[in-house]
């Protein structure tokens, strides 16, 4: 298994965890319907949450890392995954805001953090995970990528939304379940990374893209 994959891994289910438990503690105080995951960042022990949001970011820049040794990734998925990873280092660092109270230059960063992070990593899965880019298709390729195509249709269903709404002068954030919507779409998104992070920690170096006739023409030679 290789190592930094085995590392990846390892940080972004105990970063998933962290949030999953905050999730659960305060089940009963805050709807999760209509409450995002960020405001678990606010309050005495929001650092908890950057904790887990940074540990899945580090595990993330780590399958990166590995993906990239390996060759696996390509420079565009390679990209994506870290602009995924910088997203979410950045929706750590800088807390969600309580936009009613007014504008924060804080929160306006956290929130195009989390726009990047949202928007890369359905790219980056798909990107990276396409079938026809691999000579060889393990099974967690092939999960990374219906789960890249899923996060994808979740962020096309959050932008049609956002435009329906704006049509009609109503606020986008209550036109839908906000807070459920992030929650199915930040869990198909994890589950993605993780199912490139599995790829990552067995696969080969022959797993990645042939050229093109490049196999033909070794059979070719290998028949003459």
């Amino acid at each position: 298994m290789h190592r930094p994959a085995r590392w990846g891994l390892g940080a972004a289910a105990a970063g998933s965890l962290v949030i999953l438990g905050l999730d659960l503690a305060s089940f009963d105080e805050a709807n999760p319907f209509r409450r995002t995951i960020s405001e678990h960042g606010l309050g005495p022990d929001g650092w908890i949450f950057g904790l887990g949001v940074g540990l899945l970011a580090a595990g993330s820049l780590a399958i990166g890392v590995s993906l990239a040794r390996k060759r696996l990734a390509g420079v565009f998925g390679t990209f994506a995954l870290l602009g995924w990873s910088v997203g979410l280092f950045i929706t750590a660092w800088f807390e969600k805001h309580d936009w009613s109270v007014g504008p924060s230059l804080s929160g306006s960063i956290h929130r195009v953090g989390s726009f990047v992070a949202f928007l890369c990593l359905p790219l980056a899965a798909v990107v990276i995970a396409r079938p026809w880019r691999h000579r060889v298709r393990p099974r967690a390729t092939l999960v990374a990528f219906g789960l890249g195509i899923c996060s994808v249709l979740w962020v096309a269903g959050i932008g049609a939304v956002m435009l329906v709404a704006s049509s009609n002068g109503l606020p986008w954030y209550r036109v839908m379940p906000l807070g459920l919507v992030e929650r199915g779409l930040a869990v198909t998104e994890v589950a993605a990374l993780l199912a490139l992070g599995v790829w990552a920690a067995a696969g080969r170096l022959d797993d990645a893209r042939e050229p093109a006739g490049q196999g033909r023409s070794v059979a070719m030679r290998s028949s003459t």
